[in-house]
């Protein structure tokens, strides 16, 4: 990356105008490419662009249960039934199930047959599957919904990062992959609107299908999302290393290559491991702030209105993604200025887990929105999501790169079962905040572990195969 050095004189290029080029000045000092430097090819622009949608329906759709949990499933089980917590983790775990399927279909899938497949069968399937759970009256009925959705959802991510990984220059490709990715966490941002919203929002269906309520509405607008996405994806294109990988003898998607070898393993663990303090996160410290940590720590709620009230868990869902976007943007632009990913990676690592122990165990008594800021911060500390997909996608050779990219972020997420599952078990010998902070220092122990195993891939020429 060019920096400019020394006392230059510089002029405006012709046709442009001084605002354009003052832009383009500052950019330059700050030692960053002009977004045209960045994009300059249209296509790749389209891709991007379209690819930060998709993973932006993606987050919506995926981080929604959570936010409407409590008030769907006071409709299905009463309100003030005790199983609401428990049943609420099943249906969470259920839809993780479902990612950790999908993500090795998908993930074979398109070494196989292609990238872009992918991304249109997956958004199908999550779309057509959250209409569905509008219309969706009992548990049962409510867990098969989740696991299909999950399957969908499972392909978004790791298609779209393969694709530009592929399709942009080794120096650049960071800054495509962190458009994408802090773009996409505003997805959560944008459910909970949805979710307060719902009235109003509901009496535009309300013409079709009836009265709604406001859990059955952000379903609706979820999948009727994603359906308009499908449309836009029309004009996407194929990554060429997968033409060219594709007319070569080599194994496609073989998921027995990450086994057989020891080093492809190590690495291979070592991407997972790497990503699973943000589900840790997300999945134990957030998705349960309304049924264990705001009591459990004694928060002060007595200025929420009762409404209010039953939207705790999706306010701090809120809070968490703004600060996962503005994390991302950080991380990426982080890992551009220090040409590394993994010192990045530590960086972030070290944060989380300081505010993980401030979360834990300073905040007792504290506001509401103290509490709400409070998972800004944790949010802010795990956007290295960006990196950790870029790691992933960079590690491996074009036969099998899809595979590893898609699979990868699905078993982190679905990592939040054996997490949520061992927080559940050792809560009850040792209280929830012990249990919390064991299961933390166990996945972000295991995740600087695993950065230490991996290759540094910043200047890594991604056009290879694995053998």
């Amino acid at each position: 990356m060019a920096v400019a050095t020394g006392a230059a004189k510089i002029t405006a290029a012709p046709g442009t105008t001084p605002h354009v080029e003052h832009h383009r000045i500052l950019c330059i000092f700050a030692g960053l490419p002009t977004m045209t430097a960045l994009f300059p090819d249209k296509r790749t622009a389209l891709l991007i662009t379209v690819a930060a949608l998709g993973y932006f329906v993606d987050i919506y759709d995926l981080v929604l249960f959570n936010v409407v949990k409590r008030e769907s499933l006071e409709f299905i089980l009463g309100a003030g039934d005790p199983r609401i917590k428990d049943v609420g983790i099943d249906l969470f775990n259920m839809q993780m199930l479902g990612m950790l399927v999908g993500g090795i279909l998908w993930g074979v899938w398109g070494d196989k047959k292609g990238r872009i497949t992918v991304l249109f069968g997956s958004i199908l399937l999550y779309s057509l599957a959250n209409i569905a759970n509008a219309f969706t009256y009992d548990i049962t009925s409510y867990a098969i919904v989740r696991f299909i959705a999950g399957v969908g959802l499972a392909g978004e991510l790791g298609a779209g990062i393969t694709l530009i990984t592929e399709s942009m220059p080794k120096g650049k490709r960071g800054y495509g992959t962190m458009v994408v990715v802090t773009f996409g966490a505003l997805g959560a941002v944008f459910a909970d609107e949805v979710v307060s919203r719902g009235k109003a929002l509901g009496s535009v269906f309300a013409t079709v299908t009836g009265p709604l309520m406001d859990w059955q509405v952000a379903y609706l607008m979820g999948g009727l999302m994603g359906l308009v996405l499908l449309v836009m994806r029309v004009g996407a294109f194929e990554s060429g290393m997968f033409h060219r990988m594709k007319e070569s003898s080599a194994r496609k998607g073989d998921l027995r290559m990450l086994f057989n070898d020891r080093d492809r393993l190590l690495r291979y663990l070592g991407c997972i491991l790497i990503g699973v303090p943000v589900w840790y996160v997300i999945g134990v410290l957030v998705n349960l702030s309304q049924d264990v940590f705001v009591p459990q720590l004694g928060i002060d709620t007595s200025m929420l209105s009762p409404e209010e009230l039953k939207r705790i868990n999706g306010k701090a869902i809120r809070y968490a993604y703004i600060g996962l976007s503005i994390g991302d943007l950080l991380s990426g632009v982080l890992s551009q200025v220090l040409r590394s990913r993994k010192k990045v990676i530590y960086g972030y690592l070290t944060a989380n887990l300081a505010l993980t122990l401030v979360f834990l165990f300073g905040m007792q008594g504290a506001s509401i929105h103290t509490y709400n800021w409070m998972c800004l911060a944790l949010g802010t500390a795990t956007g290295y999501w960006v990196i950790f997909v870029t790691v992933a996608s960079e590690q491996f050779g074009t036969n099998i790169r899809s595979t590893v990219a898609t699979t990868t972020p699905n078993f982190v997420r679905g990592a939040v079962l054996p997490v949520t599952n061992a927080f559940k078990f050792l809560a009850v010998p040792v209280g929830n905040l012990t249990s919390a902070l064991v299961v933390g220092l166990v996945c972000i122990g295991a995740a600087f572990w695993a950065t230490s195993r991996v290759h540094e891939t910043f200047h890594k020429d991604m056009d290879f195969v694995e053998e």
